[in-house]
């Protein structure tokens, strides 16, 4: 057993010193997840912040362009985590297909670089 082990973590080692890019592209890949995880975070607090009605769909935009911004790692936190929420959503706060539909459409908006401001409704403070 113990030379199975040390089989796979010399071959684990070897692999990885002569793919150098690509463990430095998968660093990139988790760290851009990890900031756009974050980004997601901000809108959702931006949005309980200020508490608005008819911003839900900004703050939807909003967190999946920062996310995406990041590169493919970013962009990926983002639809997962948005589908995560939207999923568990419509089968807990009863508001329906519909809004689902709509806050899908957000999400995509956003991380394909659409302007969030699209769904930013009159009078929401410039602050966010």
């Amino acid at each position: 057993m113990r030379l199975w082990v040390c089989i796979a973590l010399l071959s684990i080692i070897v692999c990885a010193s002569a793919d150098r890019p690509a463990i430095v592209r998968a660093g990139q890949f988790v760290r851009d997840a990890v900031g756009g995880a974050w980004d997601m975070y901000k809108a959702y607090r931006d949005m309980r912040e200020a508490n608005y009605k008819g911003a839900d769909k900004y703050f939807h935009a909003r967190g999946n362009y920062d996310a995406a911004r990041r590169g493919p790692g970013g962009a990926w936190a983002a639809r997962v985590i948005s589908d995560a929420r939207e999923n568990w959503q419509s089968g807990v706060s009863g508001r329906g297909a519909e809004d689902t539909r709509a806050d899908q459409e957000a999400n995509e908006w956003g991380r394909r670089g659409g302007d969030p401001n699209r769904y930013r409704p009159a009078g929401l403070p410039r602050k966010y």
